[in-house]
């Protein structure tokens, strides 16, 4: 094969393409909904890839007829410098999806978003963050979960946890786009309880991590659970504040502590938040595990400190910078209203750099 792709990488992936191909025609796979559904994400991730590498194979098989027509036709000789941008293009394109990839980048994630210095101000710019990728979410067709929520007296979030969960079997999921929001986020700008008119700062921090399908891995010992109810608080309807059907769970071992109040009854709040616990012991296990992942996630947040952060939002003079890899534009009202896929792109391209580099 031209070019700079592995022969045995793109090896490995037809014959396991081909492999799940013959499973998922086979009846009896489907009696198994997990499997099925394992097998069915699989192959729609490997999707990409194979039809890079049917391009590219019909982009070489045409220039060398081109090349070899050319003999005897000189007419021929004008097609062979475009047909070879393409097999260039193809192949490194194609070497770009076989760089190693983050196992988790087909899971959903739990996002949460934590007011830090700042008060009040700091609490909005948290919503304000929330909101940024609720409507992100809604611009890829994702289901966004609020789990829980504690309001300021502004209306500002002091915190709130978000599950996000894509809809379809794609190879980037969620977890591949927002993976890097992890941190903290600093905005500049005049507060609403500025009387006069001076730009403030300070910040709110993020927290995101993979929510597997399911999480095989992590076995939680009920004795190691501190578990309260107590009421729902803010909108919900009739049920709302008349039952103790919020529940608040703490790992003592870790310190975790996960709340749920979106559900309607104790048991599915209980039910749920066992869910996102299991997930967030998954995470630590494998940074603990991992030393490449945890010092790739210590850019998460520490201390939602004005100092330690991945990203200003300077609104006024309307722009947003990532600081970790030099990333600037000036449409803040665009991202806020949801438009981060420049900026994720940005952040993406960096990170597949960093991994070639690392092979």
């Amino acid at each position: 094969m031209a070019g700079t792709t592995q022969p045995s990488a793109i090896d490995d992936i037809l014959a396991e393409h081909a492999g799940l191909e013959q499973q998922l025609s086979d009846p009896a796979l489907h009696n198994d909904a997990s499997a099925a559904r394992k097998a069915g994400k699989r192959f729609a991730e490997l999707a990409p890839i194979m039809s890079t590498y049917t391009k590219l194979k019909a982009a070489q098989d045409d220039l060398a007829a081109a090349r070899e027509l050319a003999v005897d036709d000189s007419s021929f000789a004008a097609e062979v410098p475009e047909l070879e941008a393409q097999v260039l293009g193809l192949d490194k394109a194609l070497t770009d999806l076989l760089a190693p990839r983050d196992p988790h980048d087909g899971d959903d994630v739990v996002l949460e978003v934590k007011s830090g210095e700042g008060g009040e101000e700091s609490a909005l710019f948290a919503s304000d963050l929330a909101r940024m990728y609720v409507r992100y979410a809604e611009r890829h067709g994702w289901r966004v979960e609020v789990l829980d929520a504690t309001v300021s007296d502004l209306g500002g979030y002091k915190d709130a946890t978000l599950s996000i969960k894509s809809k379809g079997e794609v190879r980037d999921g969620v977890w591949a786009r927002l993976k890097f929001e992890g941190g903290v986020h600093r905005v500049q700008r005049v507060p609403v309880t500025e009387s006069q008119g001076r730009v403030h700062t300070s910040a709110a921090g993020v927290l995101v991590y993979p929510e597997p399908e399911e999480v095989e891995e992590v076995q939680i010992d009920e004795t190691d659970l501190r578990i309260d109810v107590y009421r729902s608080s803010g909108k919900g309807g009739q049920g709302v504040n008349t039952t103790d059907s919020a529940v608040r769970i703490t790992h003592l071992p870790t310190g975790i502590v996960v709340t749920c109040q979106n559900e309607r009854s104790q048991l599915q709040n209980k039910a749920r938040a066992m869910q996102v616990l299991a997930a967030r012991l998954q995470a630590a296990a494998e940074e603990a595990a991992d030393a490449e992942a945890s010092a790739g996630r210590q850019s998460q947040v520490r201390t939602v400190d004005r100092s330690e952060r991945i990203r200003t939002y300077n609104f006024p003079e309307n722009r947003i910078t990532d600081h970790r890899i030099g990333f600037k534009s000036h449409n803040l009202d665009a991202v806020l209203d949801g438009e981060l896929d420049a900026l994720l792109d940005a952040l993406g391209k960096a990170d597949r750099e960093a991994r070639l580099a690392a092979e």
